[in-house]
């Protein structure tokens, strides 16, 4: 049973159709992707099924008893609540929950008879009601969520009115999440999320969150690792697709294609139906040539079937930019630390060398207000570190995209917008109307659009304009700062084409060397073949490699520092010292009989031992390859090849360690 039913949804924004007639069920077990281009309607079928917008036509039917929970972009939080206080507000009716049960029990203490029958029943029932909302352990749940979502215990006991918008952001989605809807609705829950809020967002909705999903999200990465159903709002329409973003692009190229001959062939059909009209609408054949355009004019008034929206891709060739010398930037041993509010001193980066060399494509990652930005003034000698020096290359000429813009030109038309920067910034490469508007067409400005005027852009539109002057006025450095924050998906797919090495017919590409800072993994993976890691706390890594090949590297590095951890406790379990002469041994020696175990002589269990580490430890290994994650039937023979080792090497840790208590 859905645990919500949209049925025959049509809304608008005076001429404007945003929902024309659609319809949407969705089950518990459901994990639902939104997409669509920016302004599809997206977040308006949101609003719709989460009873905050009342459509035009249409009903909204939800699972009697389930909750709905949703992330709103401005936070209903009390600003004289701590951040803790406010977290644990997501379990208030749990508190309810114990107060009345508490109640029960001061009545329990005086009742008899069938009175405290009744009461019985009642504590029953609330006992149910408590561990359904969350049982007794909330605390390690708030502590869990919070520090998922990137708060630290020093930032508990600050007052919701003393935090910034993002944080406030994270809050809402800390709360919510806590909550524990029957279904929750997330709006861009990454936008203020770094590398590691994502991944955390990814595993506690994929493995911890039981209730469906139905999320917006540009993170496609996100949309591949937690969702089971894509929903394209495209044309007042939804479009249904299994499985998850991946899937979504293979399956909707294939629609698209199908869509495409289908309309070229009816517009063929149309068009030899036309010429037969024309030819014979004079002549003996008048009166079948009239006949056939009434039966076209019904034809095309009825079924004309529409032309599919961005099929393929665009080409275009870019100004070519001039070589740069062997290194672009040169840094040794920069350094660069700032004091809060607090007095406290806060180191970014210390001691960094860095060397970026000519057509070398860099991502810079990290958390948030670990000086990414910072760092990249310093190597464009905008901010002077506190120690070391930088040196640019020669011939080197930098296009910087900054996180926000100012100082547009609000009166100007997309298309001339464009030609302006390029005739400042590369006046012997200056663009006629015609390739403007070549160049505008590239980052999806349709027709219309591209005569808007830049004041009346949305944030994601201008980001797309400036980031199109970018590419287009001949730098041969590109330095990004977080150029996908406010771009839907198909924008950022189109910058990735961008930003990828020319073709060889030398269309649509970026042959120069890029500086990128962002959270988007699929843009960094795309985009990025080294990285320079900044850890928060001063520290810096080189990595040769995109995103993926990083993470893999760090799961790896991870489980072999725990399989080290668990290691050491074997051995220091082993070598713990014998008990004193006279003490009593815990174990019983009754079992010894049954036990087959304890037939074996030390060196032989100690033996047995030693190879079930090492097999699990291979197990482990191999575990840790992407392959096995590709192959479901050699994951599953890995997982139930480890399960057994380990169990065997329970057992026989256990006959070690009772024969080490017995002496």
């Amino acid at each position: 049973m859905p645990v919500l039913a949209a049925t025959n949804i049509a809304h608008s924004y005076g001429e404007r159709v945003i929902l024309d007639g659609v319809s949407l069920s969705i089950e518990p077990t459901d994990r639902i992707g939104i997409v669509g281009r920016n302004g599809a309607g997206k977040s308006t079928l949101i609003r719709v099924l989460t009873g905050l917008l009342k459509p035009d036509r249409g009903e909204v039917v939800v699972q009697r008893g389930a909750r709905v929970g949703h992330l709103s972009q401005e936070p209903n939080l009390k600003p004289t609540d701590t951040l803790r206080q406010a977290a644990e507000d997501a379990f208030a009716e749990l508190r309810r929950l114990h107060d009345a049960m508490h109640d029960v029990y001061d009545q329990m203490a005086t009742a008899t008879g069938d009175a405290l029958d009744r009461l019985m029943k009642q504590q029953a029932k609330l006992e149910a009601d408590i561990e359904a909302a969350g049982g007794y352990v909330t605390d390690h749940k708030i502590e869990e969520v919070l520090h998922g979502l990137g708060f630290v215990d020093a930032q508990f006991s600050i007052l919701v009115g003393k935090l910034s918008g993002g944080q406030r952001a994270r809050l809402s989605l800390a709360k919510l999440l806590l909550e524990q809807p029957d279904i929750v609705f997330l709006d861009e829950p990454t936008n203020h999320l770094d590398l590691a809020g994502r991944l955390w967002l990814e595993s506690f909705l994929r493995d911890e969150y039981k209730g469906a999903v139905v999320l917006i999200s540009h993170d496609r990465y996100l949309l591949d690792n937690v969702v089971n159903r894509i929903i394209e709002v495209e044309q007042s329409r939804l479009i249904d697709y299994p499985g998850n973003y991946e899937a979504f692009r293979a399956l909707r190229s294939e629609r698209r294609l199908v869509m495409q001959r289908a309309f070229d062939a009816q517009q063929t059909r149309f068009k030899k139906e036309e010429e037969f009209i024309r030819r014979y609408k004079a002549g003996q054949r008048a009166r079948q040539a009239q006949g056939r355009l009434s039966k076209l004019e019904r034809e095309k008034l009825s079924s004309t079937l529409e032309r599919p929206a961005e099929l393929g891709t665009f080409k275009l060739t870019l100004p070519k930019a001039e070589r740069t010398g062997d290194v672009v930037v040169a840094a040794r041993g920069l350094s660069k630390a700032y004091t809060d509010e607090h007095g406290n001193t806060k180191t970014l980066f210390k001691d960094l060398d860095l060397v970026v060399a000519r057509g070398e494509r860099w991502g810079i990652l990290g958390p948030n207000g670990a000086g990414k930005s910072t760092l990249v003034k310093c190597l464009l000698n905008e901010l002077a570190p506190d120690t070391g020096t930088v040196r640019l290359g020669t011939n080197v000429k930098v296009g910087y995209f900054r996180q926000t813009h100012e100082n547009l030109p609000a009166e100007v038309p997309v298309y001339r917008f464009l030609q302006d920067v390029i005739l400042r910034e590369a006046p012997g490469q200056a663009l006629s109307e015609q390739q403007a508007r070549n160049l505008a067409g590239a980052f999806l400005f349709s027709g219309s659009e591209q005569d808007r005027q830049m004041g009346m852009l949305s944030g994601g539109e201008r980001t797309r304009a400036v980031l199109a002057s970018l590419l287009a006025s001949a730098k041969n450095v590109l330095v990004l700062d977080e150029p996908t924050n406010h771009l839907d998906i198909p924008s950022s797919e189109r910058l990735e084409e961008a930003l990828s090495i020319p073709d060889e017919d030398g269309s649509l590409g970026f042959d120069g060397t890029l500086i990128l800072i962002s959270h988007d993994r699929a843009l960094i993976d795309a985009t990025c073949d080294h990285l320079l890691i900044l850890d928060g706390e001063g520290n810096a890594q080189q990595f040769l490699g995109g995103y993926t090949e990083w993470h893999e590297a760090e799961v790896r590095k991870q489980r072999a520092a725990a399989l080290e951890r668990e290691e050491a406790e074997r051995r220091k379990q082993r070598n713990q010292p014998r008990r004193p002469e006279g003490s009593k041994s815990p174990a019983p020696k009754s079992n010894q009989a049954s036990n087959p175990l304890a037939r074996l002589k030390d060196e032989e269990l100690e033996k047995r031992i030693t190879m079930l580490e090492v097999e699990v430890h291979e197990i482990d290994k191999d575990l840790g390859e992407p392959e096995a994650w590709k192959d479901a039937e050699m994951m599953q023979d890995l997982t139930e090849r480890r399960e057994v080792a380990q169990r065997k090497l329970s057992e026989l840790e256990a006959e070690w360690l009772r024969r080490a208590d017995e002496n």
